[in-house]
């Protein structure tokens, strides 16, 4: 599977290195010349902004419990952000699990039993599922974020009810997909998990085989 992470450094994960074969196999989720993501630290820096900026209010994140909520908290503190970060309930288990696993990601809080007065200000990790539910309501006028490749899309950002969209995601975009397939230089790509048609295409005009590949039971990112 393809993901990039000499150009797309997520803290959390070790580095990429291409190595040439036979049959590669690539997941294609941004699939699509759309989807060009931005610098991690640009997203970030949008993050810490909207915090300044707002210092009566928290800010609240969606992102997924296993690697999304790590990475982001990762990168929030390679940005220089050392405070204490609030977890929803669901993000605790996992969380721990990095530290105990040697990935440091700093001070973590749980939510539960803390004032509202006392999480103005603060920046709170949560499901995606928990933005707009009642959990969110005894939070002081939060921020919506959310963290996916898919807010890329405005649309998707507008049917979350997201805020701040933050471009973030451990999916390639279509550079990286479409460079690694170069740096690779595979007989064949097996494409699969997205967007298969757009970068079946890019590889025929390029003259490299490729063929889609069905696989059962995978969704978008966001489902």
């Amino acid at each position: 599977m393809t993901g990039d992470y000499k150009r797309r450094a997520d803290p959390t994960c070790p580095p990429f290195v291409p190595v040439s074969c036979d049959v590669l196999i690539t997941e294609a989720t941004f699939g699509l010349p759309v989807f060009r993501h931005p610098p991690v630290a640009d997203e970030v820096a949008r993050l810490l902004a909207a915090r300044e900026a707002n210092p009566e209010r928290c800010v609240l994140i969606g992102a997924y419990a296993l690697g999304k909520a790590q990475r982001l908290i990762a990168e929030l503190r390679v940005a220089g952000y050392h405070a204490p970060i609030y977890l929803h309930g669901a993000m605790e288990r996992m969380c721990a699990l990095y530290g105990e696993l040697g990935v440091d990601l700093g001070e973590l809080r749980p939510v539960t039993d803390m004032p509202k007065a006392a999480l103005a200000g603060q920046f709170i990790v949560c499901p995606p599922s928990a933005l707009n539910d009642r959990w969110s309501r005894r939070l002081p006028d939060p921020i919506t974020a959310m963290a996916s490749g898919w807010m890329r899309i405005r649309q998707r950002a507008r049917q979350r009810g997201v805020e701040l969209p933050l471009v973030i995601s451990d999916h390639a975009d279509w550079d990286e997909l479409t460079q690694t397939i170069t740096e690779v230089n595979p007989a064949e790509t097996w494409i699969t998990h997205g967007r298969e048609d757009a970068l079946m295409r890019w590889c025929e005009l390029n003259q490299r085989k490729a063929r889609a590949l069905a696989l059962v039971g995978y969704e978008d990112e966001d489902d």
